[in-house]
């Protein structure tokens, strides 16, 4: 009896960190459209790692750059691109497109 109760604990075990390891981080779309950001401003958890996804939907090439995130990423025209950013402490981190940083402007807010 002892036995079947340490196996079906050692399941349950590693169930539980299967189940966080494929949780993963957090996904936040990104777009970049008509040379602006959409949406301009995200709200991520603070403390955690998050993976932005940005689609590049111009015909032009477009740089994501931050320098408060300490990120830069090339977005070929129609792409999509995965940056990871944190965990970061709350506050209001600016990013923008290197190629237009008149109208590409964006936040991420960390909560």
């Amino acid at each position: 009896m002892t036995r079947l109760r340490f196996f079906v604990l050692s399941l349950l075990s590693v169930g539980v960190m299967t189940g966080n390891a494929l949780a993963g981080e957090p996904e936040l779309l990104l777009v970049i459209k008509n040379h602006q950001f959409e949406p301009s401003e995200l709200k991520v958890p603070a403390g955690q790692r998050v993976k932005l996804i940005v689609h590049n939907q111009d015909t032009t090439p477009e740089e994501f750059e931050s320098h408060s995130l300490n990120r830069e990423k090339m977005m070929p025209a129609g792409s999509k691109v995965s940056i990871y950013i944190g965990p970061l402490k709350p506050g209001r981190y600016s990013f923008y497109g290197e190629y237009n940083a008149a109208s590409a402007k964006g936040v991420v807010v960390a909560e």
